[in-house]
């Protein structure tokens, strides 16, 4: 089984990314499993059915998402196993931008779009520094001249990545997007052992705990000041 990582800002177009990817690979008798992460509720897990994926989704509620994904990713697999897929995705949202669902030797893709304005690639932290490929999407809706520019923005904070537009309305690029997240296909069946490539995002404060008031006496644990 082939695990592929997707993460990106919210409402970038992954999950159409995705479908447009890989729902020609169903068509092709392949099974496809992907998982949803998200923080408070979802409905993709709905639209990923209707197009032939086997769907699971984690909600993490109260929880760091990351911490929810590495905390679960090890059963996901087993999941994915369990149901014979032939590729396991995992699509989570980097509602922090410095998320790091990515883990050493599994191939990891960031989504990010041109509406994110030109500064926003720097603002971005492992998420997408440590990508292999960043997909740029809604280029339809900017002109040539901004899309070069915002490419050539992310290249600046990932120059090793692949860096490609794809349209997820149209399906524009997502051949060719297929085809590179399908060359060399390492197969993964355990993932015990492995590491992440960039630790988490890291708190143990009392606002971690439950607390709401706000004031100096009521600040502890990992605290850090402006």
């Amino acid at each position: 089984m082939k695990f592929i990582t997707f993460s990106g800002p919210p409402s970038t177009g992954k999950t159409s990314v995705i479908i447009k990817a890989f729902k020609p690979m169903i068509q092709d008798g392949l099974k496809i499993g992907v998982v949803k992460f998200d923080c408070l509720s979802t409905e993709d897990d709905l639209i990923y059915s209707k197009n032939g994926f086997t769907v699971k989704k984690g909600i993490s509620g109260a929880m760091c998402p990351d911490h929810f994904f590495v905390s679960n990713i090890e059963e996901i697999l087993e999941w994915g196993q369990s149901i014979e897929a032939d590729i396991l995705i995992s699509e989570s949202a980097g509602l922090c931008n410095r998320c790091s669902p990515y883990i050493k030797d599994i191939k990891a893709v960031c989504v990010i779009d041109n509406l994110c304005g030109l500064g926003t690639p720097k603002k971005i932290g492992p998420m997408l520094k440590t990508a292999d490929i960043v997909v740029i999407t809604k280029g339809d809706i900017v002109s040539q001249a901004e899309r070069e520019v915002f490419s050539a923005s992310v290249t600046r904070v990932n120059p090793k990545a692949i860096t490609l537009h794809v349209n997820g309305l149209s399906g524009q690029g997502a051949f060719e997007f297929a085809s590179l997240v399908m060359d060399k296909p390492v197969e993964t069946d355990s993932l015990a052992g492995k590491e992440l490539r960039f630790p988490m995002p890291s708190a143990m404060c009392s606002y971690c705990l439950g607390e709401t008031r706000i004031g100096k006496e009521y600040q502890h644990g990992n605290v850090r000041k402006i």
